[in-house]
């Protein structure tokens, strides 16, 4: 009887100590609609005054902000890490950039001039990162290499870093118009041609693949390119595939690192 107690004991702390996971709608402006996204919060920052680093985790295509959540509980990593981890939505296939086909589909503007002032204002925030995974591994270099004063580390698992590795795939198309006609555009908002006009990063960034992801060739010409430019990153290849199983078996890793590159403790 008294280990049944004790049990139940346990198990009730547990609840009490276990973060939060919210569900939120914050108004676009740029698109004219409400977009939802996913705010986890640590244990106790109902209770604290302090102010929290923020990890911004980024969904892949065809998902939405719950993906992450429907995969695996964060609640448990917010608390391990002491993170407020926030996953908004973008769209099944924004890619996370402004569209200049689709004005339903300004992401870039969305994330930095309304979702992060937003965030700032509504929870005590220190210092941002941003991760992702494919999609998302894409949005969160794309976002930190064009706003570097915004984050303090950045980084990508399975990211589909050059757009042009298919053409008629991924709805890239819908955002960006024909690869035949508007080749530049899917330059220019591939992490490739965004990194070919660098000199240098001015965070930390972590690049991420597996061995037999269909965009295991991609990353590794990054890393190459990087490498050239002699540009520091860590680039890091582990046995998997295009799947969750890869990706929730690397947010610990990529959790550790960026827990690690923040500027304030």
């Amino acid at each position: 009887m008294k280990s049944l107690f004790l049990f139940i004991l346990v198990l009730l702390l547990d609840i009490i100590q276990a973060g939060t996971a919210d569900k939120v709608q914050v108004y676009s402006v740029s698109m004219g609609k409400n977009i939802p996204a996913l705010v986890v919060l640590p244990d106790h920052y109902a209770q604290s005054d302090l102010h929290y680093n923020t990890l911004l985790l980024l969904h892949g295509h065809g998902g939405n902000y719950m993906d992450w959540q429907s995969h695996t509980d964060l609640r448990p990593y917010a608390d391990q890490f002491q993170f407020i981890i926030v996953c908004p939505d973008g769209s099944r296939n924004s890619w996370y950039l402004d569209s200049p086909v689709d004005q339903d589909s300004q992401y870039e503007t969305f994330i930095i001039d309304e979702f992060i002032p937003w965030l700032e204002y509504e929870y005590r925030i220190n210092d941002i990162a941003i991760t992702g995974l494919s999609m998302g591994g894409h949005g969160a270099l794309y976002l930190s290499i064009r706003h570097p004063k915004l984050f303090s580390a950045a980084s990508s698992m399975s990211g589909g870093v050059d757009l042009r590795h298919s053409t008629k795939s991924w709805d890239i198309a819908q955002k960006l118009g024909p690869y035949e006609k508007f080749p530049h555009r899917w330059e220019r908002n591939s992490i490739v041609g965004i990194i070919s006009d660098l000199e240098t990063l001015a965070f930390p960034v972590l690049i991420d693949c597996g061995t037999d992801d269909f965009f295991i060739e991609i990353n590794r010409e990054l890393h190459r390119m990087l490498l050239e430019k002699g540009i520091k990153h860590v680039y890091t290849e582990f046995p998997g595939a295009h799947t969750w199983e890869y990706w929730v078996h690397a947010l610990d890793y990529h959790l550790f690192y960026l827990q690690h590159q923040f500027k304030s403790p």
